[in-house]
């Protein structure tokens, strides 16, 4: 009897929920269009508008941000190098060349990992742990707009 009362309460919560749970999909999806935006026009600018840092803060903050910025940028260079090989090949490609393809990207993937546990562990020194977090929240967010905008660019090895 419990089980079945409970299954029901479980049932009409989920059903409760759902309108609910598209309406956050919605919002999400116009939330990443306006980061997408926002990132176009100024990321520093927008980061700062979102962390609101103290003074204090503000000192330790910067100089990792740059740091890992110019990171970031070193691994975009890799991605794109490896993936503008791909849309200027004009003949099918060859097993070796996919091979290449598939490392060099990973290794982009590598330095940029590398790069982001680095900025992790010295934010999480530098800064209070939340908003050590939120800032590693943002940067995921807009990486993840950003390899969507690459997914959606490049065809797939053929």
């Amino acid at each position: 009897m419990k089980k079945t009362l409970s299954a029901m309460l479980l049932g009409a919560a989920m059903i409760a929920s759902q309108p609910a749970w598209s309406q956050a999909n919605a919002a999400d999806a116009t939330d990443m269009q306006a980061l997408r935006a926002a990132v176009q026009t100024d990321k520093k600018a927008y980061v700062a508008s979102m962390l609101q840092l103290t003074d204090a803060e503000a000192g330790k903050f910067w100089p990792l941000y740059t740091s890992y910025q110019r990171a970031l940028d070193m691994a975009n260079r890799q991605r794109a190098v490896a993936l503008e090989g791909l849309v200027a090949r004009d003949k099918p490609m060859s097993d070796l060349y996919a091979r290449n393809l598939a490392r060099d990207l990973i290794a982009a993937d590598e330095v940029e990992l590398k790069a982001r546990r680095t900025l992790h562990n010295r934010l999480m020194r530098a800064l209070p742990a939340k908003t050590a977090a939120r800032y590693l929240q943002l940067e995921a967010k807009i990486r993840a707009l950003q390899a969507y905008d690459i997914a959606v660019t490049f065809p797939l090895v053929r």
